[in-house]
């Protein structure tokens, strides 16, 4: 049965959504503040990353988190209003990185992971912006013997339990690959299916432009402005009032404080981000983590973007991007850096989830309504893949993949 159906929420994640309902053949209406990609879709290291079937823990060594505490490590940095507002949530993630709990949630993250490139190259084609895409990988770059040798043996372990393929570079190797590098490294894990978006925010905008060629539309609004009316969820928008069978929170950061305001308490947070783009200097030919200072170089139209590691802040704290300085000196020892094509560096706030999954099906107290959010630091990775996840949920036919781990009730038990 057709139906008219409000997302709401004009990332990665929404935009996709509201594609692949549209494309099933629903009447689709996007909402969001701002137009489509222009906030955490757009400031990321623009990275599909298949080889991502274990999201990322919290580390539990003791001589990270002392680094993390006294603010040593590059990889965190931390407002102490930010984890004061985010405690329950820490605490929550802490537990679930245990190493035990870890292995069950990337058996069921693998599983949606493994449809990410797939996914995406579906409506690459069909929004015509393959020109956008590189297939490249991307390497996790190691100073030191003992990092490379440590990462060889996790490598290992993935490819075995998972599948993801990868290839070794050594220091002969790794100069060879980036002759802009000027600093011998130890060597790199090349994982070779990640691939690489060249501009983000134009990603969501191809995909947004698709949308609106096939007659959808979309609407500058207020999120908050939704209401339950009878049986229709009802939103004020610029051009009036719009109305929909279901609706769908795609919100990003902005989906905590949207879920708590209807009752529920998931364990979703933010964690900031930062990044910059160089030009004149050297230029990589792939995406690379420089990965014991904690931030990640990517070739992209605007230049190289480097990317920080996480921030524990409140989304509307004063920036405080000490990480990027970090990265921009880290980075300047490894090649010519060029100079900054931003006057300030761009921040931004990435939608987590204390179990590290995202949330994906239908909200548990509220008819016709629908979530897809949370998803961490793989928004960007999975928006298609939890598109269809939800498409296929909404529908009530059989999932293309395992949908339970993913529902808003595995948090039910706990209200």
């Amino acid at each position: 049965m057709v139906k008219d159906i409000l997302v709401l929420g004009a990332g990665i994640v929404g935009t996709c959504a509201a594609l692949e309902l549209q494309l099933r053949g629903h009447r689709v209406v996007l909402l969001d503040r701002r137009p489509p990609g222009e906030e955490a879709s757009y400031g990321n290291a623009g990275i599909i990353q298949g080889e991502a079937v274990e999201p990322y823990a919290m580390p539990r060594d003791w001589r990270f988190l002392l680094d993390v505490l006294l603010r040593r490590n590059p990889d965190v940095n931390w407002h102490a209003g930010g984890v004061l507002a985010a405690r329950s949530q820490l605490v929550r993630y802490w537990r679930a990185s245990a190493p035990s709990s870890h292995r069950a949630i990337s058996r069921e993250y693998a599983g949606l992971i493994a449809h990410a490139t797939r996914e995406h190259a579906r409506m690459l084609a069909l929004a015509d912006a393959e020109d956008l895409l590189r297939r490249d990988g991307l390497r996790f770059a190691y100073r030191t013997r003992r990092g490379l040798d440590d990462a060889l043996l996790q490598a290992r372990r993935v490819d075995s339990e998972f599948g993801v393929p990868y290839s070794a570079l050594d220091s002969a190797g790794m100069a060879a690959a980036e002759p802009a590098f000027r600093t011998p490294l130890a060597g790199a894990v090349h994982w070779l299916g990640a691939w690489r978006i060249t501009d983000p925010g134009a990603l969501v905008q191809r995909y947004a432009q698709l949308f609106l060629r096939r007659g959808g539309r979309i609407v500058l609004g207020d999120a908050n402005s939704l209401r339950s009316r009878g049986i229709l969820w009802q939103a004020r928008t610029a051009d009036g009032l719009v109305e929909a069978d279901l609706a769908v929170v795609a919100l990003g950061a902005s989906a905590e404080e949207f879920t708590r305001r209807l009752g529920y308490r998931w364990p979703l947070f933010t964690k900031r981000g930062y990044h910059r783009h160089y030009i004149g200097g050297g230029m990589l030919n792939v995406a690379t983590l420089d990965a014991e200072r904690g931030y990640v170089m990517a070739p992209q139209q605007r230049g190289l973007r480097i990317t920080s590691g996480a921030e524990i802040a409140r989304p509307d704290a004063r920036p405080t991007p000490r990480q990027l300085r970090g990265a921009e000196k880290a980075a300047r020892e490894l090649l010519d850096l060029g100079q900054p094509v931003e006057s300030q560096p761009w921040v931004g706030c990435r939608p987590c989830c204390a179990d590290m999954k995202p949330i994906i099906g239908a909200a548990p107290r509220h008819r016709g309504l629908w979530m897809a959010c949370g998803h961490g630091h793989q928004g960007f990775t999975l928006g298609p893949a939890s598109a269809r996840l939800l498409a296929d949920l909404i529908e009530g036919g059989s999932p293309f993949t395992e949908a339970q781990a993913f529902s808003p009730m595995r948090f039910e038990a706990s209200q």
